[in-house]
């Protein structure tokens, strides 16, 4: 059974690294070392709990882990509740830097639900054959065009020159080259930095480069120059060429075993993670106060210069699968190995009972 677990594991971890936002690329000494780990902590909790109310008799016991960043964010006032003890359910959420980390928890067992995102939420059903459902999408895109060169204002302004990014054989890469060629423009040069503070430090030094960042290093970037601003969203440029799915960032899965034991849980989570999403764009300063104490963001300031352009939703049932669909579709075609080898089936869509 372990050997199947670690042999799941390190196909999930490969992919990950190439489909990761924002992330350097994994090495393979990495990729070795993130599996051993993995063996030594699976027959114990691997998770370091954020906020828990665990010893309080309510109800159901549901273990929600999540990844720092903006799919975290969303999920912070429901953090909060809980931690008062002020939700029907009985939480214990943990959150982890590391994708791989967290498919090695939902794999295991050792969490319920699980914030990741969107193609490796595809990935984990290939490889556990459909024993994942998605029960909502939490993030949407969080890629945008930044640059100092006013002459920048759409996708199609992007013909003759460089634009400097991260996530080379992933998503971002993906994405930005079916924008392009949607628009008709072949002759963009990509150039592939490993971090995102990289590309932030490259803008600092020269405002005329052109760069497309995820949320929240948009924000530190154009906190640092003010000469350097947003040229445009992807998620605009996404929905000018696209209209039968959406550009997305993160989704909510849940593990199929789970669901079917419990139904009305998933069903009152959905409720509160969709209440939790609301407050975080209704009531940002509190919002990015929490982002801050949870450590997903290091200061207030930025997280609340940041929140309002990181897409929160809470986006389900059929309007989810239409969105989600659609842009695993366009992952597929650029590379099938992006969602796992094969589109989800019908099954992968949770909807509500």
């Amino acid at each position: 059974m372990l050997k199947k677990f670690n042999s799941i594991l390190l196909f999930v971890i490969l992919l990950v690294a190439m489909c990761g936002c924002g992330k350097k690329n994994t090495g393979a000494s990495e990729i070795k070392d993130a599996v051993n780990k993995a063996s030594v902590t699976d027959s114990k909790a691997t998770n370091d709990p954020v906020a828990s109310s665990s010893d309080v008799e309510k109800g159901v016991h549901v273990r929600v882990t999540s990844l720092k960043g903006p799919t975290t964010m969303g999920l912070t006032n429901l953090m909060s509740k809980s931690a008062a003890k002020e939700t029907k359910l009985d939480y214990e959420f943990a959150m982890e830097t590391q994708p791989d980390q967290v498919a090695a928890s939902i794999i295991s067992g050792k969490t319920d639900i699980a914030l990741v995102p969107a193609n490796l939420a595809a990935v984990l059903y290939n490889k556990t054959k459909g024993q994942v459902e998605v029960i909502d999408i939490n993030t949407l895109g969080v890629l945008y065009c930044v640059t100092g060169d006013e002459n920048v204002k759409n996708i199609k302004d992007l013909s003759g020159k460089t634009v400097i990014l991260t996530g080379q054989g992933a998503s971002p890469e993906y994405v930005l080259k079916y924008l392009l060629e949607e628009n008709g423009v072949t002759d963009c040069n990509l150039e592939f930095k490993s971090e995102a503070t990289e590309i932030a430090a490259i803008l600092n030094e020269d405002k005329d480069k052109i760069a497309v960042l995820p949320q929240p290093f948009v924000t530190v970037a154009t906190a640092k120059n003010q000469e350097i601003k947003v040229a445009f969203s992807l998620n605009d440029e996404w929905n000018e060429v696209n209209s039968q799915s959406q550009l997305l960032t993160g989704v909510t899965i849940v593990r199929k075993d789970f669901a079917e034991k419990n139904p009305e849980a998933v069903s009152d989570f959905i409720n509160d993670h969709k209440e939790s999403t609301e407050l975080s764009n209704s009531d940002v300063g509190k919002t990015a106060q929490l982002v801050a104490e949870y450590g997903i963001i290091e200061k207030k300031e930025i997280a609340e210069k940041a929140l309002p352009y990181c897409n929160i939703v809470c986006i389900t049932n059929d309007e989810m699968e239409k969105a989600l669909s659609g842009y695993l579709e366009v992952l597929y075609n650029a590379d099938k190995s992006s969602v796992g080898g094969n589109l989800p089936g019908e099954d992968f869509y949770y909807k509500a009972k």
